[in-house]
């Protein structure tokens, strides 16, 4: 029996057996020297202790925060937007506008004669203060106006621009035009013939006709043939000759 074991093992140190164990050998040499190679635990600093893992407290893992550029550093030229300012200056091709004048104060005045209603001698005067007599009803009266003499049919004119207020046929005066001005003014034409040459509320110019002399004034038919001419200011009767000089 002894003798079997004997050239058995003889068989396994030198045959096959010893390849067998030269392999076991090397396989454990290199397993071993693996696991030399293998970072232990302490050494990686991401695997944190073990006593760490096994409490109850949280893994406290502190991140870096990325660095940013500092206001020394340089920033990429694509990402700003630089403004030139021109070598001219643009505002001065702008023409400045004039400063607004200011509107003149209107004031309104009296209205100035253009022309006299006709031309002739005064035959009675202006006399709101003296009683005067009157040849026509054989009384004493005052008289608001002034006589121009004419002959029958000579144009009368309107002393300056207005509108014509009324066209009437009066029991005394005969046939009457009254014509508005700025101011407060009316200037009254009476002894005209029958028929005017305007219509109330017709605007007349200065120097237009607005009919002719005529023979129509029961109050003053005793004499020559005349216009009777009357002013009013503001419905009190002025001197139509200040008025004419006006």
């Amino acid at each position: 029996m002894s003798q079997k074991n004997r050239r058995t093992n003889s068989v396994l140190l030198t045959g096959t057996g010893l390849y067998i164990a030269l392999f076991l050998a090397m396989t454990a040499l290199a397993v071993t020297g693996y696991r030399m190679l293998l970072p232990s635990a302490a050494d990686n600093p991401l695997v944190p202790p073990a006593e760490s893992v096994s409490g109850t407290e949280p893994l406290e893992i502190e991140i870096a925060p990325p660095e940013l550029p500092t206001e020394e550093e340089d920033v990429p030229t694509h990402s700003v937007i630089q403004f030139v300012e021109p070598d001219t200056d643009l505002t001065a091709a702008i023409p400045e506008e004039p400063p607004a004048e200011s509107a003149p104060t209107v004031s309104p005045i009296a209205p100035r004669l253009i022309v006299a209603p006709l031309t002739g001698e005064t035959v009675a005067a202006f006399n709101m203060e003296q009683l005067v007599y009157n040849e026509t009803l054989g009384d004493w009266r005052t008289h608001d106006g002034i006589d121009i003499a004419a002959e029958a049919g000579t144009h009368v004119l309107a002393a300056c621009s207005g509108t014509v207020l009324s066209v009437a046929d009066d029991d005394l005066m005969g046939t009457t035009v009254v014509i508005a001005h700025d101011g407060g003014y009316e200037t009254t034409y009476a002894n005209l013939q029958s028929v005017p040459t305007v219509a109330p509320e017709q605007y007349v110019s200065a120097g237009q006709v607005i009919g002719a002399v005529g023979a129509t004034s029961l109050v003053e038919s005793h004499g020559e043939s005349h216009l009777h001419f009357a002013v009013t200011k503001d419905g009190k009767a002025v001197d139509p000759t200040e008025f004419l000089k006006s």
